[in-house]
């Protein structure tokens, strides 16, 4: 072993501070579903189920809207994110454009492991569909597909604006129905579509398959925006993901 590997795997673990522990902890009650979209937060009431000072309670809630999982309002009052139109069409469009710088590097950059890990991926929706696939399981399969990609890309500071809107994704892709046709053909064909332009490091290719893909992405999940748009309740109940009423 040289002197790197071992002073890798010697070097202290990195410490996590409470408002990280905070955080994750709010993090996956919000992807989870357990803290529901437009739920009020009161950092009182958290420091004290979680027994901690309000400090690491009021970092670990910023950290959470900086990722757009929670809100908070003009009052100052703070709500886990529901998912508005506008929201929607901001965080697709911005998708949009990463998706296709990502796909282009990684075409050019992608290792045989990367690839390796794309086609596990694709292999792991097709059998998880074919047994009953859920919209969380889809939801965590079609992101875990893309940070490979975006990990191939070999490009840190769009791995960082993929890791912004990440969470994001992850909460629009919920309303997913993935009962449907369209869903399935857009989960397996869509995604093996995508890993055969990689391989083949055909960049013009991917580039097509990739808006295609988006384009399919962004219909799916508009489909359950519907009755949303339609719910004459919600204006009240509280704001999108970027501050404004619904």
């Amino acid at each position: 072993m040289d002197n790197d590997t071992l002073a890798e795997v010697l070097s202290p673990p990195l410490k996590r501070s409470l408002a990280d522990v905070v955080a994750e902890r709010m993090r996956d009650g919000i992807l989870s579903g357990q803290l529901a979209p437009g739920e009020r937060l009161r950092e009182t009431e958290l420091s004290e189920m979680m027994e901690i000072s309000r400090g690491p309670v009021r970092e670990a809630l910023r950290r959470l809207e900086n990722e757009g999982l929670v809100v908070v309002g003009r009052t100052g009052r703070t709500n886990v994110a529901r998912v508005s139109r506008q929201d929607l069409d901001e965080v697709f469009s911005l998708r949009r454009a990463l998706e296709r710088l990502a796909i282009e590097r990684a075409c050019e950059w992608a290792t045989p492991e990367d690839m390796a890990k794309l086609q596990a991926v694709v292999d792991a929706m097709a059998a998880t569909i074919a047994r009953g696939i859920s919209e969380k399981e889809g939801a965590e399969l079609d992101l875990r597909f893309h940070d490979v990609i975006y990990h191939a890309s070999r490009h840190q500071r769009l791995l960082n604006c993929w890791t912004t809107i990440r969470s994001q994704i992850y909460v629009i892709m919920l309303s997913r129905n993935v009962a449907s046709a369209n869903f399935r053909d857009a989960t397996v064909y869509g995604h093996q579509e995508i890993v055969d332009a990689i391989k083949a490091r055909d960049k013009e290719r991917a580039l097509v398959v990739i808006e295609q893909h988006m384009i399919v992405a962004y219909e799916l999940v508009s489909k359950s925006y519907g009755q949303l748009d339609a719910d004459p309740d919600q204006d009240d109940r509280s704001d999108g993901l970027d501050g404004r009423p619904q």
